[in-house]
């Protein structure tokens, strides 16, 4: 357990899932992808759905996904960063296939994995 939290930017890994994490504002917001993305989701009920579960549960999935890039970068392994963020990736995108949603749709929400990692992985570098 002393692994996953002793040696780990803690700074890093907090600035990293706040970033993201307003990333993720931005990304599915109306000045970038949310006409597309609402378009292809496939049911018009999630958009009247209450926002609060949806945006707690991200900012947790965020902020342990920063705090595994943040194990990651004191072993020095960026490859299993970059492995664990395809394997996530690409089971958004099944889960998407699964559920009817539009390509751009899916390619949507997995960009916006990698890009998540990829910004998290930034901030240990600067940081």
């Amino acid at each position: 357990m002393e692994s996953i939290t002793v040696d780990v930017n803690w700074v890093a890994v907090i600035v990293g899932a706040v970033l993201a994490y307003a990333l993720g504002g931005f990304w599915y917001s109306e000045k970038c992808f949310a006409k597309k993305w609402k378009a292809g989701i496939g049911t018009p009920a999630v958009l009247n759905m209450p926002m609060a579960p949806g945006m707690l549960t991200q900012a947790v999935g965020t902020f342990l996904l920063a705090w595994v890039i943040g194990v990651t970068e004191t072993t020095g392994s960026l490859a299993l960063a970059i492995l664990i963020a395809l394997s996530i990736a690409t089971l958004i995108k099944a889960n998407g296939f699964f559920g009817g949603k539009t390509k751009p749709a899916i390619f949507i929400e997995t960009s916006f994995v990698l890009v998540m990692v990829i910004v998290m992985i930034l901030v240990h570098a600067v940081l």
